[in-house]
């Protein structure tokens, strides 16, 4: 759907490693979440102007595939592009990559819905909506 891929470089902590110094798998899901937010936020969409609104986001489906370890002092690219929009949620699709050596580490997606304050799906506001499709061409 998208042809607006937008990129991110994080730098491997020891704290986010397992006692071998490999990226522990968990913190693949936060580093996804940190490239959709990055990507929103390169369209000018703050997720914190949609929370005082009333609108969360709340992930339904993530999938990760990992091809090899991360180690403690890498640098991660984290590369997130919008695959899907619906009328509640949206689909991103995530790569992340050693970045000097173009390593492929994992591959995934997450899916999202909107919600409102009680946890009641709820339509995307047009506003978003709008700067996604922008965001897709």
């Amino acid at each position: 759907m998208s042809a607006h891929t937008d990129t991110l470089d994080v730098r491997i902590y020891y704290q986010d490693t397992d006692c071998g110094g490999v990226v522990y798998y968990g913190n693949f899901l936060r580093y996804f979440e940190q490239g959709r937010t990055h990507w929103l936020e390169t369209l000018g969409l703050s997720v914190k102007s949609f929370m005082d609104d009333g609108i969360l986001f709340a992930v339904v489906h993530a999938e990760l595939f990992y091809r090899s370890p991360a180690r403690y002092g890498e640098t991660l690219t984290i590369a997130t592009t919008l695959k899907e929009m619906r009328a509640a949620s949206f689909t991103f699709a995530h790569e992340i990559r050693e970045k000097a050596s173009g390593r492929l580490v994992v591959e995934g997606s997450a899916r999202l819905v909107a919600v409102d304050t009680q946890g009641k799906l709820v339509k995307l506001p047009r506003a978003l909506r709008e700067r996604l499709e922008k965001g897709s061409r």
